[in-house]
């Protein structure tokens, strides 16, 4: 994960996807629209807001976002410690014990670096940390410094032992960074939680990483904005209709610096050492898990507009939004009767 530093939370926007919540009488049964109880925090480097649509008290809030703190506290490399601190600190060295939920995303990062054959690669930290994009150290490094740093990153060299509860880093210097796939995690963890304490309709917001609970409260669906990723100011291109979905961007806009008139995102591609460079400005996943969206999200964007394509259409019930930096729109099957463009600057391909 990529946290900012204080001066800049002031300029945080949640850019990466908004929610147009449409609570109108479009079911059969009308239902008077519940004003909803609401709770925003910056945890995880990001704005993280939650609301409730149901009759629920702020102790269920309090729960959710409990929740976010400890995960935040596990598996930030960004903190003064962590569980995936200490994994990285042990690199070349000895296995750490780890909790449950840690085990759970390493071995769910790693499914995702075997699928695309390490685009998404939760080994990455070298790189992460030598560009330091979304901090105040954010520059362009040398050739020499980011070959250095690639030939750390070799997601098959973690190892994992579920019987004995430890992970290893195999050599030295290696560091593992989540910031690809923990928000998603966290979101459908935050859900858990919800549902555990009675909440059927709500929409959880980590910075772009979306789960919609439910229906809303008139029993239509969500009405969910994607992103326009040529602006920071909240511009949507197009619309979607979920219900127990989760909806995760990734884009060009996110976190960026510049230098000599060029912009570095933070989308780094693992087989070059520099932000990724394609047709992509902009991608969303739609999933039943928002941990699988996360990880796909950069997986894809990282892929390509072909192959990102050819490889959603081979994962069931996953479905993705692709936005060129032409302003072209490409969508898979599953949303042709569902994705709307509402901005006439964009053009649906497909």
């Amino acid at each position: 994960m990529i946290f900012l530093s204080k001066n800049k939370k002031h300029k945080i926007i949640i850019t990466c996807t908004i929610l147009a919540i449409m609570l109108s009488a479009c079911s059969k049964k009308v239902v008077a629209p519940v004003e909803p109880i609401s709770k925003t925090e910056f945890l995880m480097g990001t704005v993280c807001t939650i609301k409730i649509y149901d009759k629920s008290s702020t102790n269920v809030l309090d729960k959710a976002f409990k929740r976010i703190s400890e995960i935040e506290n596990t598996m930030s490399i960004n903190k003064e410690d962590s569980e995936v601190i200490d994994i990285n600190n042990a690199a070349g060295v000895k296995p750490i014990k780890i909790a449950d939920g840690t085990m759970e995303v390493l071995k769910e990062g790693l499914k995702f670096a075997k699928l695309t054959d390490g685009k998404m690669d939760i080994t990455v930290g070298p790189l992460v940390k030598l560009w330091g994009i979304g901090t105040d150290a954010a520059r362009v490094p040398s050739k020499q410094e980011i070959q250095e740093k690639k030939a750390l990153i070799n997601y098959k060299d973690l190892i994992l032992d579920e019987k004995n509860k430890t992970a290893f880093l195999k050599n030295k210097g290696m560091i593992i960074d989540l910031g690809a796939i923990a928000k998603g995690y966290t979101a459908d963890e935050v859900s858990e939680v919800l549902k555990e304490n009675g909440v059927e309709h709500a929409i959880i917001n980590l910075g772009g990483n979306v789960f919609a609970m439910g229906k809303n409260v008139t029993g239509s669906s969500w009405k969910i904005g994607i992103q326009d990723p040529f602006t920071q100011r909240g511009d949507i291109i197009g619309m979607i209709e979920v219900e127990n979905k989760s909806i995760v961007t990734s884009g060009i806009y996110e976190r960026y610096f510049e230098k000599d008139g060029k912009k570095y995102h933070h989308i780094l591609d693992t087989s070059t050492g520099y932000p990724c460079d394609n047709s992509i400005a902009g991608v969303s996943i739609v999933s039943e898990k928002s941990i699988d969206g996360d990880a796909l999200s950069t997986s894809v964007f990282s892929l390509g507009l072909n192959d990102g394509m050819k490889f959603i259409n081979t994962m069931p019930g996953v479905e993705a939004i692709f936005i060129t930096k032409d302003k072209q729109v490409y969508i898979t099957p599953g949303l042709k009767d569902n994705f709307k463009i509402t901005n006439a600057a964009f053009t649906l391909k497909n």
